[in-house]
């Protein structure tokens, strides 16, 4: 199966922006920044797979992958069917910038 035929998802790469409130000082953030409109393959980690890894954290661990865009950051956040991640790790393909895989995080502090 081709690269292309596993991309059947469509998420949204956002970065957060920050403005400061001119009375009070306080710095506010929001997402509203759209980077990219993308389809991927959407991955979920089971549960086995969750607590191989190592992590003990309460959440949903979930596998991205998107073609090749330079730019991704773990800083911003990626929204897939109302859900919002907070990417973990950027990894990318190591023999031929094919494409980009997410390890993404949904559940406690996921990019809100």
């Amino acid at each position: 199966m081709t690269l292309a035929a596993k991309l059947r998802h469509r998420v949204t790469l956002q970065t957060r922006t920050g403005s400061q409130d001119a009375t009070t000082g306080e710095t506010t953030f929001t997402w509203s920044n759209t980077v990219a409109d993308e389809p991927a393959e959407v991955v979920p980690l089971s549960g086995r797979e969750f607590i191989q890894s190592g992590a003990t954290q309460a959440g949903v661990d979930t596998r991205m992958t998107i073609r090749w865009r330079s730019g991704i950051e773990p800083t911003m956040r990626v929204v897939y069917d109302g859900n919002n991640y907070q990417i973990t790790a950027v990894l990318p393909d190591p023999s031929n910038r094919r494409w980009l895989t997410l390890m993404c995080q949904r559940g406690v502090n996921s990019g809100e």
